[in-house]
């Protein structure tokens, strides 16, 4: 009787240590993502088209989308921060565009990130090659492709 019950204790602190290090292990699982840099929304969307004049006059007749030179601004306020304005670029591309890279997708989504430099040095780490950073007025871009071959576009905004 004494052995069983030793064995019956044994088997609750094993039991007992498991549960710990799946719940300390669960709980850095967490953390992780916590601390993991991650997109903050949709800066544009962009589409290869065979013509995009024409493109741009459908998309204008039957879906009020009314660009100008082949792009137009959704303008928005920040949920946070309602007197800050953000947009959403729409914008159409000739077939033979060299702005999406070696990509032959169709499309190209530009993805807002809050810190670009953190969110180049995870994609890094996770042996993910990304392309040399650009500064404009508006913000800073680098490109990635994703493992289907379709380039991915991230935009820090400029902070006012």
């Amino acid at each position: 009787m004494k052995t069983e019950r030793f064995i019956t204790f044994g088997a609750l602190l094993v039991a007992a240590g498991c549960l710990w290090s799946t719940r300390s292990s669960s709980q850095e699982s967490v953390k992780r993502t916590v601390e993991m840099e991650a997109v903050t929304g949709i800066g544009g969307v962009f589409m290869k088209a065979r013509d995009p004049k024409a493109m741009e006059a459908w998309y204008r007749a039957h879906l009020g989308i009314d660009a100008k030179n082949g792009y137009v601004n959704f303008d928005w306020r920040e949920k946070d921060d309602p007197e800050r304005m953000g947009r959403t670029v729409w914008s159409l591309f000739p077939t033979n565009t060299t702005y999406f890279g070696s990509s032959t997708s169709p499309y190209m989504i530009n993805y807002r990130v809050a810190n670009l430099d953190r969110m180049i040095e995870q994609l890094k780490r996770g042996g993910v090659a990304v392309e040399n950073v650009k500064d404009y007025s508006y913000g800073r871009f680098t490109w990635v492709t994703d493992p289907e071959g379709t380039r991915i576009e991230l935009w820090e905004p400029r902070r006012k």
